[in-house]
């Protein structure tokens, strides 16, 4: 089956000429989260490409899950689109799509940004989230108000609530539901935190950047990161957390256009 993933597309001003840039958003998140960094990218000259990932936002869904799917999934879509040098950008999960891709096609990959993850494993650690999510009944027809105060009640923290929440959509007059695939991340919640392979390596230009206010790359992961990116530059952002790039945008930009530009 040739099931094909979504994306938003932002063409620079000056035509289709810029080198693509594929944006990959984190675990429970969709493209759009991005669409303001897209548009300054874009203004700087890039073809940016902020991509559904399967089980995500506007993409299909598939029991089939997985980096090495997801993989795929990107070199298609490259491939339907005449991409054949691109730079990447991935945040957490999509981190670790982007350094399985980078290592895996490095003569597809010229640049990589990885943000707030390490390839080490992690275990699993959104158990409160899907919780959260699971607790809500679309069967009764809940509002959106409705929506928000259940999952207020196992999430205090308003930024992670209207993360989640920006995934809730109409499926019908009356009748909302989530955009993700919530009951396979509910039965499978080990694949977000997988490694990446021992042996993989990608020798080009990789930029590292962490929230200074996040544990998900300690400085003990750094001997880590260099055994499979010799080149890595590892970067702190500044007054950030794991959604460094929503919480800093503007020091994000200014370390990751440095680097793309470079």
């Amino acid at each position: 089956m040739n099931q094909k993933i979504h994306s938003n597309i932002v063409i620079p001003a000056s035509g289709v000429n810029g080198l693509p840039l594929i944006i990959i958003h984190g675990f429970l998140g969709m493209s759009d989260n991005w669409k303001t960094l897209a548009n300054q990218y874009a203004e700087q000259g890039f073809q940016v490409h902020a991509l559904d990932m399967r089980n995500h936002g506007k993409s299909f869904h598939s029991n089939d899950w997985g980096y090495a799917y997801m993989v795929e999934d990107v070199v298609s879509y490259c491939q339907e689109q005449q991409l054949e040098k691109i730079a990447v950008i991935g945040h957490s999960m999509g981190g670790k799509i982007a350094m399985l891709l980078a290592t895996t096609y490095p003569d597809l990959v010229e640049k990589l940004i990885v943000a707030d993850i390490g390839p080490k494993y992690y275990a699993p650690h959104h158990q409160i989230i899907l919780q959260a999510l699971n607790a809500v009944d679309f069967s009764v027809k809940p509002s959106r108000a409705e929506v928000e105060q259940i999952v207020s009640g196992y999430i205090s923290d308003f930024g992670t609530r209207q993360f989640l929440l920006k995934n809730l959509y109409w499926v019908e007059p009356g009748q909302l539901g989530f955009r993700f695939n919530l009951k396979l991340f509910t039965d499978n919640p080990s694949v977000i935190g997988e490694a990446l392979p021992f042996e993989n390596h990608f020798n080009k230009a990789t930029l590292f950047l962490r929230g200074d206010k996040s544990d998900y790359i300690l400085d003990a992961d750094f001997e880590t990161i260099y055994h499979h990116f010799p080149e890595a530059d590892i970067q702190t952002i500044t007054n950030a957390g794991h959604w460094l790039h929503a919480e800093n945008p503007v020091e994000f930009f200014e370390q990751s256009i440095r680097f793309l530009k470079n």
